[in-house]
């Protein structure tokens, strides 16, 4: 079940209340008894998603080949170590003039 925060308009009290999706939220202040002056507050999950992206699977045996969801280029895909960079178009030597 979800923890939720809540605020009271009326006195400001800050309270946490774990309850199910479908549970109505608090209309009363615990604080204070205020009636119809609490609303939920929007709070930051507690965990943070962080590192070069998301494997197809971490559970594969270890001959297999991980592939990274991320896809190349993305933020925190990092480049292949045998990737070649791009190489420069030259145009073609001019061709020497006949000697006479």
């Amino acid at each position: 079940m979800p923890i939720y925060a809540f605020a009271c308009d009326a006195c400001g009290h800050s309270f946490d209340r774990l309850q199910k999706l479908s549970d109505a939220d608090p209309t009363e202040c615990p604080a204070c008894a205020a009636q119809g002056k609490v609303h939920r507050q929007l709070t930051a999950p507690q965990f943070r998603l962080a590192g070069g992206g998301w494997y197809e699977t971490d559970f594969k045996k270890d001959g297999d080949k991980k592939r990274n969801l991320a896809g190349e280029g993305g933020e925190g895909a990092k480049p292949a170590a045998d990737a070649k960079p791009a190489a420069k178009s030259e145009a073609a030597p001019a061709a020497k003039p006949a000697a006479s």
